[in-house]
């Protein structure tokens, strides 16, 4: 008896999903039978503009992106989730983060304690990370005591001082000022990026250059051989509704230089005259 319900379940055909439709032409209608409106950005940074002005909400709200993102590569590969951080052109916020310098030189703990450091020290200091005693937005490291924090690479995990995130080198300061401001995002449910860009009461063009600051950035984590990372934009305010936006002009442009050396290479040999050979 269930075999035949299954079958008979299989053999009911599907009911057909209308197309959606393009653009309404009324101001009331039903979403989910139209696609969703793209804007180009600047015209939708307007409009959170606007709706913030007919919705007498707050003119400092936050600005949020929404990225969603196409991690696929090549033979079921994929890349792994990530979080990174940036400096923004304008910053937004007087926060300041939290940083952990690990080093056993004087001289330098000194130099970190000028530039900002929040926490100076070294393996003594390892113990009372573990024990969640001391805690930091992020930590960073010289060369010459990285081989004694191998206890701490489980716990610290991505904050792990290390020379690709540039938060392993020489240069104290230099990493103090990056890391003491920088602006960091994470990629959750795998292949989400949810983070705040700017306020709304900055000037147009501030938030449109951080947002694509925070882009250019996400897209350096998928080689540019494979279709682009960034599959889904959407900007929203804190009060207001999302919008969709036109990749175009947001995404970098990757200029393909090995096929351009190819197209170069064919028309300098289709220009080359052919050469007879002539005999003495």
């Amino acid at each position: 008896a269930k075999r035949t319900r299954q079958e008979k379940v299989k053999e009911k055909p599907l009911p057909r999903r209308r197309p959606l439709m393009s653009k309404p032409v009324d101001d009331v209608y039903l979403t989910w039978l139209y696609r969703r409106p793209s804007y180009e950005l600047e015209q939708a940074v307007g409009m959170l503009k606007r709706f913030q002005e007919l919705d007498f909400t707050h003119p400092k709200q936050f600005v949020y992106i929404n990225v969603f993102l196409d991690m696929a590569l090549q033979k079921k590969k994929k890349v792994d989730p990530f979080s990174s951080g940036v400096t923004l052109p304008h910053r937004f916020t007087d926060e300041v983060n939290k940083v952990l310098v690990f080093t056993e030189n004087m001289q330098e703990a000194e130099v970190a304690r000028e530039h900002g450091a929040a926490i100076v020290g070294g393996v003594e200091l390892i113990k009372w990370i573990l024990e969640d005693e001391i805690q930091a937005d992020f930590y960073v490291a010289v060369p010459a005591i990285i081989p004694k924090l191998i206890p701490l690479r489980n716990k610290l995990k991505r904050k792990y001082p290390s020379t690709r995130k540039n938060s392993l080198g020489s240069d104290i300061p230099k990493m103090l000022q990056f890391f003491r401001e920088c602006h960091e995002y994470t990629v959750e449910d795998e292949n989400k990026i949810k983070t705040r860009i700017a306020r709304l009461d900055m000037p147009t063009e501030h938030i449109i250059a951080n947002l694509k600051t925070i882009i250019h950035d996400i897209c350096t984590f998928k080689p540019s051989n494979f279709d682009p990372i960034v599959q889904r934009l959407v900007i929203r305010s804190s009060t207001s509704e999302g919008l969709l936006l036109n990749l175009d002009g947001i995404l970098p442009q990757v200029e393909k230089v090995e096929e351009k050396e190819e197209e170069n290479a064919a028309d300098e040999d289709q220009q080359k005259p052919v050469q007879e050979s002539v005999s003495p």
